[in-house]
């Protein structure tokens, strides 16, 4: 015991006995920082002690000195701990916090609310009342820098930038704490604040629990007089006070604040202190006990030590303390955990009360050379001193500029070091220092470094939609207003900037005590050189200077400059001319330059005027010289000209007659923006062009303009030549000058101009000019408003305002011209010596030319060439394919469309109908159905639908109607209403018309060019969908949020989506995290989501706004981003450091798909499978979707066939980009690795055509084709190798060869599966070389020649059987041969000879060399056939099989054909004896029609007298036959039934007695043998009926065995069964009744699986009537529920959806009482994904069952969540149960046997945690013990298992402890 109490001493220190207290009197005396002293007495000791210890003394003595060093390391942020009381000092103080100076230079921060509770009460009324309460003082009121205060330590955070910050609170309730009523004494030194003004005095709030303070008014007068300026106290007000008398065991405590007893109050051992309730700023009598050089040791109160560093020695007395000396010492601070006490010996902190006097340095900010080290302290920093002798402090975070460059040993004393002043901390009346090179060479350390217009170099920190934040200095944030951005008002300031850029800003406003800095980034006020006005006193009267407006009124502009200085420029001097409206010339954020007229300082007014002085002054004479030169052209005169020169701009030309120089540029060529080009292409120079006008002259050159409506309007005299003649209302006819963000200015021919505000510049909302017009373009412009004041007019280009008339006529009108000038440029054209130019100027559209294909592009476009010139290209897109198969070297017809005349193309088609064109007369005005054929920039080409002509009419109605929205755009393939203008087609080509309503044109047709219009119909489908789901994710309140991107937000949880996480932020918005955002590194397969739950509070950073109606991600500067739907990330790394924001400025989705490059790996997120499409819908990001082909996503038939059961939404996968062809907005993604066709790889294909008797064309992804031979379908040929294939099957392909554009493939498994090793029947043969004499081959009959059969052996080999070796039969006539031997036919041939030489391989089919029957051998009697069914029978079957060989269609015609069941079997027998193998079926599936029911899949296993037959599962596709869902385990398909075995056998003998029989008759010995051979046969057959094992194989046994056993329900169901095969329904039926007569009625089950298999035959085989029947008797019979759900089951499982629905609300009706009904209602709706319908049905299901089923049910509706819906859903419903019923032991083992199902190890560990910790009875926890174990056993491992055993443990501790209290 003695032991444990040295070890763990209670009640903290321990008490020392007398000898103890004697020894430790003795103590070592030394001077500060002078080590020599010590040395003296340990010598002393050495050699007392002896040599021997040295070496051991000197490595204590080292010890010693570094523990020494170590204990009065001076205090850092690292030893700062939540709740420690320290002693501080107000440094500053603003509106919501204070600065307190601590200790060691440390800061901390204090905020308004951490002063105390009474003050933070009256704070939140104001708040309320919004208006400021009259006895409420600001904090600036209430402290004032100096100030003592107690302090705690509240918390420690880590800033965005990751440095430290310490919160304090002085908040009396928190500071004493630590006091208890019964422990306050009298002459206690306490603080505490004033709680509420009493009318004798104050409630004091000193924090100590259930006691009140009181200060009376009269011990209050001298300090409320003296040092409160006699003002009396308020609420908050800080006091230090001393307690007077205690009253009621510290109920009632009186206080006094007078300085004399606050000043001399010490704390006396009395008082009973302890290092519990110690606290700083306590005055304490100490005793020295030891002196180092690092500071002292002290005993104070008997029994407490503490520590006092250097900085805190009374500097006077520095050197000269030695032990057992008496000193008065100051507490300041107490450590929570060490119990470390650190005191000051300080003058300034031994008189409470008064604060400190010097609050500030006057060398702030000075820079120091060579100053020396004083100390180092390792974890906190270094001494320095400088000059004058003071002591100035370094922290360890200044001492370098990087943890990486600093170096310890830099630091030794005496070593010296360049540094600034950067502070100062006036708890230790020190100088910080900084020797940090960012912070010596910074220009400002402080706000008050700044003067008001210096120009500063900044950072950007960050965008905000008030402006942008910009660090100017280490310490320094300044902020540049949103109009200050720039000289005009940016909309979206993120594009010119992004945070870290460097920017020069000039200061605007500086207020160092409210740390505010506002700044400029407008260039003209950074870059002006005139004179600042800061303030009224500098404005002289004629200053001239650059401001900014603030505000147009009426009265005039009020301009802004430094300083917030402002002053008006009246109405009158705004411009020398009258301005009746200043808002509409003058706009908020100008910039202009003014004069200063009058200013009076004293009342901050000032006069200023826009008429500077240099208006006046007199005009340039140089110019008046140029203008007398050039006076030869007037402005608007229309003149002659001749090109001189071609530029890339325009045409260098010489006005006529007199060779005047002049310019005129390609935009001016003509009206249309397309034409301009081509003119400025073909003219050349030489070329003279007439009425050309005079727009503008200057010094240079005369710029010339031709444009036809320009011209006509001067030629008109419309073109007014001055701006008196212009009226508001009038239309003017000019061309786009140049375009602004804010307009476009627009100019006449005369020269004048006018600006078209963005407003008004178009009847569509305008967000930027520059996609509305573009400079150089024709303009009908409306005159809104002229100021002639200021020669300025503003324009209307809305194409209301500005119509010219009716707009078909105008459409017509524009078209003519446009053809006209084309027509033109084909005369420039066919002037030019070259014939292909030439040529192309006489090609006009509708022209139908003869073409050769030349090359078939990727894209699936055509290139054709023409025989008579050589160079001339024709192209043909792939819509203007039409579909057609096209090869190299074809001749096709074409018919020209358009001339490309820049690039020297022809578009042209083969569309027939278009090739063909029908003659007939066509009526002016009449109205047509047309097709887009193609699109030009200003005119489409159309071809009417009746009769195949072109028509060209115009896609502009107007000049100015040149922009259009992607969906009012045409496309090729679209059908539009055309009213005919012309009739006939003229020199163009093209008949004339002009387009009906937009609203008449239909969708493009789907047989052209379907991909693209699938693309953008299936694009808009999900965009809707889309915008459906974001309308559900949207909060209907339209309040306005001040987030910006980049800020932290912290919410709750709303629910959790698959791919999604909606989270609700404070004030009701709503956030959206993407599935991307949540994880830094997401696993593959997992869903992040999950690691989300619903309610759970979050912090994320905004990366983006989505907006609600447009679904678009907004930039922040866009004026709806304050409503929009936050997009947040909360992945660890962005909210660590830095963060990828979306991009929102892209301008379209495309760009923002250009970042990621082909073979890229990225991780996506399943969002759902496109059924009609066929592709994967994934998402990479929240903006950034993916498209993953469904050929690309497996390698595995089974993934194909139901990809959607292999990826569950939101689940995670890992993609590879795909390069070709991405679709808009979408990123083509493979799932099988980068996607490559060459040769040798394997890839998926689909069927796209069967071609007979020459194999499979197969289509790729991305418009690929590739072709398989009829040699490379099996490894093993067949009769109908074909009949397995149907378009659109899927199938896995080698390539072998990629030399052409074709792909060639194959299909053998050989080859697609390396891994197989299955015996290849038929090789490959490639060439000649592959073949060998004596070969025996397969192949198949190509034709048949007059005296040769060539037969094919492999796709490019051949081979020829004479008709001497193809049979042993007298010469058969031709026709024979082609009956016998048709095209595609299976022989086998015996190679007779090879010769490379002549490429020739002779062949034989004799019997003789094949072993195979003769080709022509007569068929065989049909006596085998009459035992079966009669000569008709075997007549039928025989010609059937003829006539299949006769057919030459496709193979699975011949398979529909009426033949009965039997017929089949044999037909198909035979061709396995023929082929010797077992015959393969796929796609027989699909040929089955229901009724004829036969074995098709592994027929190896059919002669197998084995029933009932093994339960293989049937496939999904297939639908079943018969299913009892209860009774016996039968199998539901009768698909694997084994057919009646004697026909099978008596056909195979028949059969394989064929060709025996047509060889030669049988012998005396084989007849002989034969005879003994069926005698044992008879006594085999005879043993077996014998036998009572024997299965049944007839209807007789059948009879047999159910005369035996009536009451079997599986012997008559197998009954039916072996009807059923044979297709024999009614019998099927018939054998139904009679088991339903026969069997008891006491064996209930029985009948009822007679009856569901009597329904499932209906359902399969019947109509509805007479299923319906069947079920009415059997509810009559049974009992109704089992019958209704063996229905609902039956249907459910034929995928009969709507009626099984049907069924179950006729349940739902009759049996609402029944659990299981609603259970299985909930798994039928889950089932088919119908999760909402599913939670609906869980809440009919308690409104309608007893409350004691309720929990069953809910349980039972989760676990099918689990199997069938959402787990997450799933667990929320089990949580939700067990919230309410903890102790239901049944829940929690179902929860968690699903979760062991279908969750992760991390949560079943979760719940098996909660459960254990449980209180349930023992015999209950052990059986989860017991399960808790066995998990762990099986899947952890055994420091897992160890972890069980010890809980299991500690709870049977835990138990039989309780029971022994």
């Amino acid at each position: 015991m003695a032991n444990l109490e040295e070890s763990f001493p209670r009640g903290g220190t321990r008490k020392l006995h007398k000898s103890e207290k004697s020894s430790r009197q003795v103590v070592e005396q030394d001077n500060l920082f002078d080590v020599s002293t010590e040395e003296g007495p340990i010598k002393r000791k050495k050699s007392q002690k002896g040599p021997a210890k040295t070496k051991k003394l000197k490595i204590e003595k080292r010890k010693s000195i570094k523990s020494i060093k170590e204990k009065f390391e001076i205090l850092s942020l690292e030893s700062l701990c939540e709740g420690m009381r320290i002693l501080g000092c107000v440094k500053e103080v603003s509106e919501l916090e204070l600065v307190v100076s601590l200790p060691n230079g440390l800061q901390g921060f204090v905020q308004v609310t951490e002063v105390c509770d009474a003050y933070t009460q009256k704070l939140n009324e104001q708040v309320a009342q919004e208006e400021p309460l009259e006895d409420l003082l600001r904090l600036p009121e209430l402290f004032s820098p100096g100030m003592l205060v107690r302090c705690v330590v509240s918390s420690l955070d880590v800033t965005e930038s990751g440095k430290k910050s310490v919160k304090l609170s002085v908040n009396p309730k928190r500071v004493n704490k630590v006091l208890s009523a019964e422990a306050l004494r009298p002459g206690m030194l306490l603080t505490g604040t004033v709680s509420s003004l009493e009318d004798h005095g104050y409630l004091v709030d000193i924090g100590v629990g259930g006691t009140r303070a009181f200060l009376s008014l009269k011990k209050a007068q001298e300090y409320i007089r003296q040092k409160n300026k006699g003002a009396k106290f308020k609420v908050g007000q800080y006091l230090t006070c001393v307690v007077e008398e205690v009253k009621s065991n510290g109920g009632v405590v009186s206080l006094s604040v007078e300085h004399s007893e606050v000043s001399s109050a010490f704390a006396t051992e009395e008082q009973s202190w302890n290092l519990n309730n110690l606290l700083p700023g306590l005055l304490v009598k100490a005793q020295v006990q030891k002196v180092t050089q690092f500071g002292l040791q002290l005993n104070f109160l008997t029994f407490f030590k503490g520590l006092v560093d250097f900085m805190h020695l009374e500097p006077k007395k520095m050197g000269s303390y030695s032990s057992n000396q008496t000193v008065k010492a100051c507490i300041l601070c107490v450590h929570p955990r060490t119990r470390v006490v650190r005191l000051s010996l300080r003058p300034i902190f031994l008189h409470p009360g008064r604060p400190l006097t010097r609050i500030s340095y006057q060398q702030l900010g000075a820079v120091l050379d060579d100053v020396p080290v004083q100390g180092f302290f390792k974890n906190a920093g270094a001494i320095f001193r400088l000059k004058d002798g003071v002591l100035a402090y370094a922290r360890v975070s200044h001492l370098s500029d990087s943890k990486k460059a600093f170096n310890a040993e830099a630091f030794k004393p005496g070593s010296t070091h360049k540094c600034r002043i950067i502070d100062y901390s006036q708890m230790d009346e020190l100088a910080l220092l900084s020797l940090r090179k960012s912070v010596i060479a910074a220009p400002f350390l402080r706000y008050h470094d700044i003067k008001i217009g210096t120009v500063v170099k900044g950072t950007v920190l960050a965008i905000k939609p008030f402006g942008i934040l910009v660090k100017v200095g280490e310490q320094i944030k300044g902020l540049v207003p949103s109009m200050h951005l720039a000289d005009i008002m940016m909309k979206n300031p993120e594009k010119k900037y992004s945070p870290g850029d460097e920017v020069k800003c000039r200061v605007l406003l500086c207020d160092p005590e409210a740390k505010k800095l506002i700044m400029t980034l407008k260039k003209t006020l950074v870059t002006s050189k005139l004179p600042l006005i800061t303030c009224y006193e500098g404005a002289k009267p004629g200053l001239q200077t650059h401001g900014v407006i603030i505000r147009v009124k009426d009265c005039g502009c009020i301009v802004k400059f430094y300083n917030d200085v402002q002053g008006l420029v009246p109405k009158h001097e705004l411009s020398t001319q009258h301005v009746p409206d200043p808002e509409a010339v003058f706009y908020t954020g100008q910039v202009v330059k003014v004069a200063v007229l009058s200013c009076e300082p004293s009342k901050e007014r000032m006069l200023l005027s826009f008429k500077l002085l240099s208006d006046s002054g007199p005009k340039d004479p140089s110019v008046e010289n140029s203008q007398k030169k050039t006076g030869a052209v007037n402005i608007g005169q229309l003149v002659d000209v001749k090109v001189l020169e071609k530029t890339k701009t325009g045409l260098e030309v010489a006005i006529l007659p007199h060779d005047t120089p002049a310019f005129l540029p390609t935009p001016h060529l003509s009206d249309h923006a397309a034409n301009g080009p081509l003119l400025h292409h073909w003219l050349q120079t030489g070329d003279t062009l007439h009425r050309v006008l005079c727009l503008s002259q200057s010094e240079r050159h005369i710029l010339l303009c031709r444009k036809p409506a320009l011209v006509s309007t001067v030629e008109g005299g419309q073109d007014p030549k001055s701006l008196s003649e212009i009226q508001p209302g009038m239309l003017l006819i000019g061309f786009v000058k140049c375009i602004k963000e804010y307009g476009v200015f627009v100019q006449f021919p005369s020269g004048l101009s006018g600006l078209s505000p963005k407003t008004i510049m178009s009847d569509k909302f305008v967000t930027t000019p520059s996609e509305h017009f573009v400079e150089g373009q024709t303009v009908v412009a409306k005159v809104t408003n002229v100021d002639e004041s200021k020669q300025r007019m503003l324009l209307s280009l809305r194409l209301s305002d500005c119509s010219l008339g009716d707009s078909a006529s105008t459409s017509f009108l524009l078209l003519c011209q446009c053809l006209e000038e084309l027509q033109g440029i084909r005369s420039l054209m066919s002037n030019q010596d070259s014939v292909l130019i030439q040529t192309l100027a006489d090609m006009t559209p509708g022209m139908v030319l003869d073409a050769v294909v030349h090359e078939v592009l990727e894209d699936g476009s055509v290139v054709f060439s023409s025989d008579p010139v050589p160079d001339l290209v024709l192209r043909a897109s792939r819509y203007h394919r039409a579909g057609q198969e096209v090869e190299p070297g074809q001749k096709k017809k074409v018919v020209v469309l358009h001339v490309d005349m820049l690039k020297l193309e022809v578009h042209v088609s083969l569309h027939q109908d278009l090739v063909n064109r029908k003659p007939r007369k066509l009526r002016k005005s009449s109205r047509h159905q047309g097709i887009v054929q193609h699109l030009e920039e200003s005119f489409a080409v159309a071809s009417l639908v009746e009769t195949g002509h072109l028509v060209a009419f115009s896609l502009i109605s107007h000049l100015n109607d040149t922009f259009h929205f992607d969906s009012e755009k045409l496309r090729v393939g679209q059908g539009v209403c055309l009213t005919l203008k012309t009739t006939e087609p003229g020199v163009t080509g093209l008949i004339l018309a002009v387009e009906g309503p937009a609203s008449k044109r239909t969708r493009m047709p789907v047989q052209r060019d379907s991909e693209t219009v699938d693309d953008k119909g299936e694009e808009k489908e999900e965009e809707e969908e889309e915008e459906k789901e974001e309308e559900n994710l949207t909060v209907k309140s339209k309040k306005r949020h001040s987030l910006a991107i980049g800020d932290k937000v912290t919410g709750t949880i709303k629910a959790v989506k698959a791919t999604h996480v909606v989270v609700t932020l404070a004030d009701g918005f709503v956030g959206c995290i993407h599935a991307s955002r949540i994880l830094d590194d997401v696993p593959v397969g997992t869903s992040p989501t999950t690691t989300l739950k619903a309610g759970k509070k979050v912090t994320a950073r905004v990366i983006g706004g989505r907006d609600v109606k447009t679904s678009k991600f907004l930039p922040i500067s866009h004026p709806r981003f304050v409503l929009t739907i936050l997009e947040l990330s909360v992945r660890p790394s962005e909210l660590k450091g830095s963060y990828s924001a979306l991009n929102t400025h892209s301008e379209s989705p495309v760009e923002k798909i250009r970042q990621y490059q082909a073979g890229q790996t990225v991780t996506c997120f399943f969002k759902k499978y496109n059924v009609m499409k066929k592709w994967l819908e994934v998402d990479i990001g929240p903006d950034i979707r993916g498209r993953i082909p469904l050929l690309l996503t497996s390698l595995s038939f089974k993934v194909l066939k139901h990809p959607d059961k292999k990826f569950q939404v939101g689940q995670a996968i890992e993609a590879t980009v795909v390069d070709p062809d991405v679709p808009r907005a979408f990123l083509c993604l493979s799932l099988i690795g980068p996607y490559r066709l060459e040769e040798g790889e394997v890839a998926m294909g689909r069927v796209m055509k069967v071609v007979p008797n020459r194999g499979l064309t197969v289509s790729f992804p991305f418009g690929k084709i590739g072709k398989v031979s009829m040699f490379h379908l099996s490894d093993s040929y067949s009769e109908a190798p074909l009949e397995d294939f149907c378009p659109q099957k899927i199938v896995r392909c080698y390539i072998l060869s990629t030399a052409h554009r074709v792909l060639a493939l194959s299909l053998r498994s050989s080859r697609t599966n390396r891994e197989t090793k299955n015996r290849i029947e038929d090789p490959e043969i490639n060439s000649i070389e592959d073949v060998k004499e004596g070969q025996l081959l397969r192949g198949y009959v190509k034709c048949v020649l007059p005296s040769s059969v060539i037969i094919g052996l492999g796709p490019s080999v051949l081979g020829l059987a004479k008709y001497s070796h193809v049979s042993e039969c007298v010469p058969p006539e031709k026709e024979l041969y082609n009956r016998c031997l048709p095209e595609g036919k299976l022989v086998t041939a015996k190679v007779l000879c090879v010769n490379p030489m002549k490429n020739l391989i002779e062949l034989s089919l004799l019997p003789s060399d094949t072993g195979r029957p003769d080709v022509f051998s007569p068929a065989p009697e049909p006596k085998q056939e009459e035992r079966r069914g009669g000569a008709e029978e075997g007549q039928k079957r025989k010609e059937k099989n003829q006539k299949r060989r006769e057919e030459k269609e496709e193979p699975q015609k011949s398979q529909r054909g009426g033949r009965g069941k039997r017929e089949r079997q044999e037909s198909e027998s035979e061709q396995e004896l023929v082929n010797k193998r077992p015959k393969k079926s796929g796609a027989a599936e699909e040929d089955d029609s229901g009724v004829e029911v036969y074995y098709r899949e592994g027929e190896d296993e059919v002669g197998e007298p084995k029933l009932p037959p093994r339960g293989k599962q049937t496939k999904a596709t297939e639908v079943p036959r018969l299913h009892l869902s209860s009774g016996f385990p039968w199998d539901v398909g009768f698909d694997s039934l084994t057919p009646a075995l004697p026909l099978r056998e008596e056909s195979s003998d028949s059969e394989d007695e064929q060709p025996h029989q047509a060889k030669k008759k049988k012998g005396k010995k084989e007849r002989e043998l034969e005879k003994q051979k069926a005698e044992k046969e008879l006594s085999r057959i005879e043993e077996a009926l014998m036998d009572p094992g024997r299965q049944p194989e007839s209807a007789d046994d059948f009879d047999r065995l159910v005369l035996s056993s009536p009451n079997s329900s599986i012997l008559w169901l197998q009954y039916m069964a072996f009807h059923l095969q044979a297709t024999e329904i009614e019998k099927a039926r018939a054998v139904a009744e009679r088991a339903l007569k026969t069997i008891s009625f006491r064996e209930e089950q029985e009948k009822l699986n007679v009856w569901v298999a009597l329904l499932n035959l209906e359902n399969m085989y019947g109509s509805q009537e007479s299923l319906t029947k069947v079920f009415e008797r059997a509810v009559q019979y049974n009992e109704p529920l089992k019958v209704f759900l063996h229905l609902a089951d039956i249907y459910t499982k034929s995928e009969k959806f709507k009626e099984a629905g049907e069924l179950y609300n006729r349940m739902l009706k009759r049996f609402r009482q029944e659990k299981a009904v609603w259970i299985k209602y909930g798994a039928f709706v889950l089932g088919r994904s119908q999760a909402g319908a599913s939670h609906r049905v869980l809440q009919r299901a308690l409104e309608c069952l007893p409350a004691k089923e309720h929990v069953d049910v809910i349980v039972k509706f989760a676990q099918l969540e689990f199997q069938l819906g959402d787990v997450e859903r799933a667990k929320a419903i089990f949580e939700n149960t067990l919230s309410t019923y903890p102790k239901r032991t049944d829940v929690w083992s179902v929860y968690i046997d699903m979760t062991i199902k279908h969750g992760s190890q991390t949560a079943v560990r979760d719940i098996f945690e909660r459960v254990i910790h449980l209180s349930l009875a023992p015999k209950r926890m052990k059986f989860f013990f017991k399960r808790y174990l066995d998990y762990e056993k099986q899947h952890g491992t055994e420091k897992d298992v160890q972890a069980v055993k010890a809980k299991a443990l500690e709870y049977v501790e835990a138990k039989s402890s309780a029971l022994e209290d």
